[in-house]
């Protein structure tokens, strides 16, 4: 299968603008996802999909690849899908958000398994999770939860707290969702003839319109323990894990 990781980055983040470029050490943000995703070497490409020509220039100054979208996009998955029409030779595409510098190799690997064998082609859409232990987070809405069933395929995502956790007598274990997913190509291209469904809408969780569609999306559980870059304390919480 050929495998390759689009990067969508968007200058104008609603909760924190112009992220992508803001320096994260000697490197901006994107630079680092970008470079993090090329050092996993389990991908055959890596490109941005951007809408600014300060992301664009960024990445190709400092050799890497970059294409410019076309139009204005509600979300980065139709972003990269605009990209990924023109690209034939494609069996899988991951997602890799922009605001993921430690982008890491082993969850990537484990990811991209799930769409092996025969258990694999039933495979349309898989995304990462890892549990969540800190009660603050749980309670955030910029952590995104997710329930699953007893196959990992996810149930519902949501900003609130899921499970709510009625019964206290049962340990309940929670799921972050981890803004990196992966798709056959043609999934990825029906994805964007979708309208945005209302829970989609709600939620501001661009995966639920797979779920309100009766697509299952494949979860799988990681370790991974980087920070999603949202706001300017995330910012601040990358610098030192650096």
């Amino acid at each position: 299968m050929r495998k390759i990781a689009l990067i969508p980055a968007r200058y104008g983040a609603s909760r924190f603008p112009g992220k992508m470029m803001a320096k994260l050490g000697d490197k901006t943000v994107i630079l680092r996802t970008y470079e993090s995703a090329v050092n996993t070497g389990v991908f055959d490409e890596v490109m941005v999909v951007t809408d600014s020509d300060l992301i664009y220039n960024e990445i190709v100054s400092n050799g890497g690849k970059a294409v410019m979208s076309k139009k204005e996009h509600e979300c980065g998955t139709d972003r990269i899908a605009e990209a990924v029409v023109d690209m034939g030779d494609v069996d899988i595409v991951v997602n890799v958000q922009g605001d993921e510098p430690f982008t890491q190799k082993e969850p990537l690997e484990k990811l991209l398994k799930v769409f092996e064998g025969e258990e694999g082609k039933k495979v349309q859409v898989a995304s990462l999770m890892q549990e969540l232990k800190d009660p603050a987070s749980i309670e955030d809405p910029n952590y995104v939860k997710v329930a699953v069933d007893k196959n990992f395929n996810a149930l519902f995502f949501s900003r609130s707290v899921i499970p709510y956790p009625r019964n206290k007598e049962i340990k309940t274990v929670y799921y972050e969702h981890i803004g990196i997913y992966a798709f056959r190509r043609q999934t990825l291209l029906d994805f964007t003839q979708l309208e945005v469904t209302p829970l989609e809408a709600a939620e501001k969780i661009e995966c639920l319109r797979y779920l309100e569609n009766g697509i299952p999306m494949k979860m799988v559980v990681t370790s991974y323990m980087g920070v999603e870059i949202d706001t300017p304390e995330d910012l601040e919480k990358a610098a030192k894990l650096l």
